[in-house]
């Protein structure tokens, strides 16, 4: 019986070493990792969050900049009621209404202000031709998976 506890007691502590650390795999320098392994205790499924403050209102209408920083803060503030960081995010998808090329460096200047640069996540960005409200430019969806 105690060299069967034992071995539980070994593979536990094994799971819960290989848990501890997502594996980023990118081959290129490029600001997100072509894929993430992930292991970890809590998974974290984040809707798509828009460019609305706390008191319901449309954040920089017609502004990609201000729209893309209001979105960022509003995943910031649910991954922390959650009991996550960004350096728990594995996953994102950015959604951009008449995406445009000029869009890019001014969304990933926000995005490097709040994802690691050495570690990001493995991303999507979608041009669609149209969000839920006429007012929205961006839309960002998230998975964050705990390690603790």
């Amino acid at each position: 019986m105690r060299c069967f506890i034992l071995i539980i007691w070994l593979v536990l502590a094994s799971a819960t070493r290989a848990a501890a650390q997502h594996k980023f795999i990118q081959p290129l320098p490029s600001g997100y990792s072509h894929a993430v392994v992930a292991a970890g205790t809590k998974t974290i499924y984040v809707s798509g969050q828009v460019p609305v403050n706390t008191l319901g209102e449309v954040v920089g209408k017609g502004d990609i900049k201000a729209q893309t920083e209001q979105v960022y803060e509003n995943l910031k503030r649910i991954l922390t009621e959650a009991g996550a960081t960004f350096n728990d995010v594995v996953k994102m998808t950015t959604y951009v209404v008449n995406y445009q090329p000029s869009y890019l460096p001014v969304i990933r200047e926000v995005r490097s202000r709040y994802l690691s640069k050495e570690s990001p996540p493995a991303s999507t960005l979608v041009g669609v031709t149209a969000l839920a409200n006429p007012d929205y430019l961006i839309e960002i969806e998230a998975i964050a998976v705990l390690t603790k």
